[in-house]
């Protein structure tokens, strides 16, 4: 351990870690930081630091660092424990001040999307018209809404959920938009939209995911349990009764984790900060649970049923690709979609079309290695079409493919946050369309999901 470096200011505590007296510039430091003297240390990083020399009973030393208003303060500590357990003597050398780094503000905006993804209560896909593919609530009070958003799917989000004090002819500008203030028919709260685009860099957007939120509660969990059926077609303990009750909660407890970890609500010392990613992180694989463990109920369900219709898997395709683009380039992954104009009709329900496309390229993005690339590519044989997603990972044994549809099957992955659901509901839901999810893999040369519906007859 160091020992060299002039000592620029000496402590004491005692048995209960309190700092019962210290010189400039620390004393300041853990004024600032709320602490008092005598009073417990105020620095997290000195208190761990000064705990441990204590009770191993022998010296310490390493960097400490603590927020200083909107500066970060680092400095070479040295804990010594006195005899008998009665506390440390504690050194500073090598004092260190710079102002706070700004937070990158593409990394900003994503975590505040993600925050408002947390709190929203309705969410809608959209074309790059601005016009509804998919809509998706568990609020019961929206349910309403809901249901006539999907009934008018092709049609502008705006004839349902009004922007108010705006006469202009719509669609505007995304831009204008995105968190406006709108009409939400047969609610008295206030709620506004948040339009987060699909979009690579010189580009315009692809398409668009809504999320409408309220800066007022829900009505009481107990109205939304037990009334009509979900237009997303969830039914059952968990999708009807548990789903919506818990959902908002974990959501809030999501969203204050997020502002504690990105520090909005003032400065945090860097492991504070990594308890609180930690809480968010499982608040969120407690809803992707939740989603997983609904949709399980419904394609199980004796009754389910898709909606089939005639749509184009090559615009399906490029708008998944489109929602995860961001997230490929989190892993400098080049997602590979249909060039625009590449179509291939097919009768299927566009949304769970969407839905498996989502989670196949999710999965392909989660275990390609990074600088790698993953291809959707389009092929038909007459009566069917089909979507291949093809990845460089590390590919499938035969005996995994033969365990990789099963339902909770991880294949001895542990730590990835998945629930082992996603390929057998996607599964199902391809079989429920008239269609098939196979895979093709080899050890250490990637995997080709392929998902296989019917193709339109009537398309020329």
């Amino acid at each position: 351990m160091r020992s060299d470096g002039t000592i620029l200011a000496r402590g004491q505590s005692d048995a209960q870690d309190c700092l019962l007296s210290a010189d400039e510039p620390l004393a300041g430091l853990h004024l600032r930081c709320g602490g008092q003297l005598p009073g417990p240390i105020a620095v997290p990083e000195l208190m761990e630091l000064v705990r441990k020399a204590r009770r191993y009973g022998f010296r310490l030393a390493r960097a400490v660092s603590a927020h200083d208003g909107g500066e970060i303060v680092t400095a070479w500590v040295e804990a010594e424990p006195r005899d008998g357990g009665q506390g440390c003597d504690i050194r500073i050398r090598n004092w260190r001040s710079a102002p706070q780094p700004s937070e990158d503000s593409t990394a900003s905006e994503a975590r505040r999307a993600a925050t408002d993804r947390h709190l929203a209560e309705l969410t809608a896909r959209l074309d790059a018209g601005q016009r509804i593919l998919a809509v998706e609530t568990e609020s019961a009070e929206l349910r309403e809404l809901a249901a006539a958003m999907e009934n008018g799917i092709g049609r502008l989000w705006t004839d349902f959920l009004p922007p108010e004090n705006v006469t202009h002819h719509q669609p505007l500008h995304w831009r204008l938009l995105d968190g406006s203030r709108v009409i939400v028919p047969a609610s008295s709260r206030p709620f506004q939209v948040r339009l987060l685009p699909a979009m690579q860099p010189g580009f315009d957007p692809a398409g668009f995911e809504l999320l409408l939120l309220s800066d007022v509660p829900a009505p009481t969990a107990a109205a939304s349990v037990g009334g009509a059926a979900l237009p997303s077609n969830r039914r059952g303990l968990v999708g009807q009764e548990l789903a919506p009750v818990l959902r908002q909660p974990i959501a809030r407890i999501i969203a204050n984790a997020e502002t504690i970890r990105t520090r909005m609500a003032g400065p945090l010392p860097d492991a504070y900060a990594g308890y609180a990613s930690e809480i968010s992180s499982a608040g969120q694989l407690l809803l992707d649970l939740l989603d997983d463990l609904s949709d399980l109920e419904v394609v199980e369900s004796r009754d389910f049923q898709t909606a089939p219709d005639q749509i184009d898997l090559g615009e399906v395709s490029r708008q998944a690709a489109g929602i995860l683009n961001v997230r490929a380039r989190e892993k400098s992954i080049a997602l590979i979609a249909p060039e625009p104009g590449e179509t291939l009709p097919a009768i299927a329900e566009f949304r769970r079309v969407l839905q498996v496309l989502l989670n196949l390229i999710g999965n392909a993005i989660r275990y390609s290695p990074e600088g790698s690339q993953i291809w959707i590519r389009l092929e038909g044989d007459g009566a069917n079409a089909q979507v291949i997603v093809a990845d460089e990972g590390p590919g499938i044994s035969p005996e995994q493919q033969a365990r990789v549809f099963d339902k909770f099957e991880r294949l001895g992955r542990v730590g990835d946050g998945g629930s082992g659901l996603g390929l057998f509901i996607s599964r199902r839901l391809a079989r429920a369309m008239g269609g098939d999810l196979t895979v093709e893999s080899e050890p250490g040369r990637g995997a080709r999901f392929i998902l296989t519906v019917p193709a339109d007859p009537d398309a020329p």
